[in-house]
């Protein structure tokens, strides 16, 4: 990192940068003990909204060995739930996702129901029914507002890619002739509500992702440095193929483990 400004806060995308699938990558494990170690604020962002932050920290422990405390976790559901509650605080929603997604909404005080709601919120579920999008569909179009936790088009699986949030939007909205805000990366409102949760500042805050589409363009819009690491979506290659740059390139999150005590130099705030 060329700017000598100090990093106090440090936040990490998931999938691609810690873990591939249910492995950790080399150098994940000792990444968040070296930020555990030093009390230094962070928070591992991912655009799933299907687990709670507890079950994300339980898979993390059994299939990683990579210890991420519950609060330090922050998805796309949760976001989408603060953006709702800060919107519209106490009002009803027609849900489609699992119980990441419902948990969150629920836990803002809002009721969910398919009577009339003010919003009607698409998350990912590996259970999508017609039933359930042809009641969204004809709930946007009687003016139901329409949010999606993520635009994430299609995801993982050990059969193969299945559709995601993105995709089943992109049927309501053609249903529908109306399109959804989107709450997760790409958007770098994830980014701001993530800094405001930790109550951190994006001049001293570090974003790491694998992907130069969603972590590295929401972490560059929020105002944070960026580290793209060579281990998910995007390849060394294809970095030059965008018109926006990550502030600096490396092959893994093995490569970060240095930084987090040569960076964190809270005395010269």
């Amino acid at each position: 990192m060329t700017d000598t400004r100090p990093v106090l806060t440090w936040l990490t995308d998931m999938d691609g940068v810690l873990v591939r699938e249910e492995d950790p990558i080399p150098g994940a494990k000792e990444f968040i003990a070296a930020l555990r170690a030093q009390d230094i604020p962070f928070l591992v962002l991912t655009n799933n909204s299907i687990f709670t932050p507890r079950d994300l920290r339980v898979r993390l422990l059994r299939s990683s060995g990579i210890d991420v405390p519950e609060d330090r976790i922050w998805t796309s559901a949760l976001a989408t739930a603060q953006f709702l509650d800060e919107q519209r605080p106490g009002g009803s929603a027609y849900v489609v996702g699992e119980s990441g997604l419902t948990q969150a909404v629920h836990d803002v005080g809002y009721v969910m129901t398919d009577q009339d709601p003010d919003y009607v919120v698409l998350g990912e579920t590996r259970t999508y029914s017609f039933e359930a999008i042809t009641k969204a569909i004809r709930l946007v179009g009687d003016g139901a507002r329409f949010i999606a936790t993520n635009p994430d088009p299609s995801g993982p699986s050990a059969q193969g890619i299945l559709p995601a949030t993105g995709s089943v939007a992109a049927l309501i909205s053609t249903a529908t002739g109306r399109s959804p805000y989107f709450i997760g990366k790409p958007n770098p409102l994830m980014m701001r509500s993530a800094l405001n949760r930790l109550e951190a500042h994006s001049e001293t805050t570090v974003m790491i992702g694998d992907r130069m589409d969603t972590d590295i363009i929401s972490g560059l819009e929020a105002g944070l440095r960026t580290i793209l690491v060579a281990t998910g979506a995007t390849e060394l290659h294809q970095v030059e193929d965008f018109p926006y740059r990550p502030t600096r390139v490396v092959d893994s999150i093995a490569d970060v483990v240095s930084l987090v005590s040569e960076l964190f130099r809270p005395d010269e705030v």
